[in-house]
This record gives structure tokens, C-alpha cells and sequence, in this order.
């Protein structure tokens, strides 16, 4: 077994004689950190029930808690591990986490679920100013018949400035990673007024799975009546099929967030 950089150990002979893959099952969630909107229920382990459900092979996940003391002493049903830990189980091998906002209780960010071995990660500083703390979590993942896949992991600020820097920064990143290697960036991009994606269009050879298929973003903010468009799955060197907004029970009572799931082909 080899220890992988994310805390997970593959055996990572038995991917090399794997058969090549063409086809993931991609899922982004914001967690909100296992609680119902308005924080009003604790709801972990429905959320893991709804996610393992899905049977995707990358989940991107953000506003995930890696730790909180005070959580920990007054819900019954609280994990002994980390969220992003127990929402990967038995399901997921693999496992990274960019830890962005720290405070007393704990801290808070981005993490990546996937049956695929992550090689390396990294976790960027996205931050600007301010008491915001954002971050990029950038996974190469092995998956067999594939040098590279690249899975990047993105929740934005609240703020349209911070937003277009913070986009600035991913296109860098996209730039500096190679030109025929497929990657999956998803997750919550709060561009609300939509000027991020007009940036984002801008980058060579990258669409949006929802954007291509039905000609306009998914709404999927607030999950009881989504009205902005705000969380995204971005493509490159891939195709997308089947985009769907998770937008039925249980999805509509275990965020303030609606999933969206895709199949992506390489």
C-alpha cells in the first residue's frame, strides 16, 4: 500500500492493470456544514445516506467542517472523525481537504471524495482582505488509461471584486497545468450577478456543463425555491452528459444548496 498525500492509502499496482475509464459520475455539494438552512437541524448523516445514493466517483464538496469542538459536545450524533471523513466511508478511498477559514471552535473548506487514487494535492489561498478566507483545492487524481486528471474544488466570496480575483487566480491555475490533461472544477462560485462566468468563458477549451447543454446556468440557490445561479461544474478536455439539478427530496431539506451531478466522458 502506498500512503496518498490526502490521508488515504491506495495500492496503486491494481490501478495500473484497471481497465482505462471514460466516464465519472461527478457530484458538488455545498455542505453547509451538515446543518438544514437557517442552521435549524443536524443532518450529517442524511446528507451521507443522499451522497453515497449517487454512486458518483468524484464529489466535490464545500463549507466542510474538519473539526469543531463545541459541535462535538452537544449533538449525540456527532462523528468522531472529520465531515468530509465520514461523509467518505467505506465509499470513497480517497479523500483531500483544504482547510480555508480557522476559528475557535474549528475550521472549515473545501474537500474532494474519490474512488480514483489522488496523487498529490494542494490547497491555495484565495483569500483577499477581510474576514473571508476562500481557497482552491487542487487534486490530480490517477485514473486508469489517463496521465492526469485534474479535480479542482472552488467556493468563491460573497464579493463580485474579491470574485473576479479569485477568478483571475483560477485561470492561472488552469494555465499552468497541462494543455491536453482533462479537468473538473466545481463547486459553489456565488456569482450571483453572473460577470464570473462571462470571465470564465473567456478561457480557452472551458464550458459549463449546464451552460452547453441547456443553454443557461442551473439555479440552485436557496434549495427550497432556487433562484440564483450559483454553484457550477466547469469542463476541460471532457465532455458533459446529462447534467441534473438534485432538486427533489431529500436534496431540497440537507442544504441551502441544490447538487448538481453530471457524467463526465474523458
Amino acid at each position: 500500500m502506498t500512503p496518498d498525500p490526502a490521508g488515504s492509502s491506495t495500492d496503486l499496482s491494481t490501478v495500473d492493470h484497471a481497465p482505462d475509464v471514460h466516464r465519472l459520475r461527478v457530484l458538488t455539494v455545498n455542505t453547509h456544514k451538515g446543518f438544514t438552512a437557517l442552521n435549524r437541524r443536524f443532518i450529517l448523516p442524511e446528507l451521507r445516506e443522499a451522497v453515497r445514493s449517487t454512486s458518483a466517483d468524484l464529489v466535490f464538496l464545500q463549507e466542510v467542517l474538519g473539526g469543531h469542538e463545541r459541535h462535538a459536545t452537544r449533538y449525540e450524533d456527532w462523528p468522531s472523525m472529520s465531515q468530509y471523513e465520514f461523509l467518505a466511508d467505506s465509499m470513497w478511498s480517497d479523500f483531500a481537504y483544504g482547510r480555508n477559514a480557522v476559528y475557535p471552535d474549528g475550521h472549515h473548506g473545501n474537500a474532494l471524495l474519490s474512488k480514483y487514487p489522488i496523487i498529490r494535492h494542494r490547497n491555495l489561498d484565495v483569500s483577499i482582505t477581510g474576514p473571508e478566507r476562500r481557497g482552491l483545492l487542487h487534486c490530480v487524481l490517477q485514473v486508469p488509461g489517463h496521465d492526469e486528471v485534474h479535480a479542482i474544488c472552488v467556493h468563491l466570496s460573497l464579493l463580485e471584486s474579491h470574485r473576479q480575483l479569485q477568478l483571475d487566480l483560477l485561470c492561472q491555475l488552469l494555465e499552468s497545468l497541462p494543455d491536453d490533461a482533462p479537468v473538473i472544477i466545481a463547486g459553489d462560485f456565488n456569482d450571483w450577478q453572473l460577470q464570473g462566468n462571462k470571465r470564465l468563458g473567456r478561457c480557452d477549451y472551458l464550458h459549463e456543463v449546464f451552460e452547453r447543454s441547456h443553454g443557461h446556468l442551473a439555479k440552485t440557490y436557496p434549495a427550497r425555491f432556487p433562484m440564483l445561479r450559483l454553484d457550477r461544474i466547469y469542463l476541460r478536455n471532457a465532455t458533459s452528459h446529462s447534467p441534473r439539478i438534485l432538486g427533489n427530496r431529500p436534496w431540497t431539506h440537507l442544504s441551502d444548496h441544490l447538487p448538481l451531478a453530471v457524467e463526465v466522458h474523458l
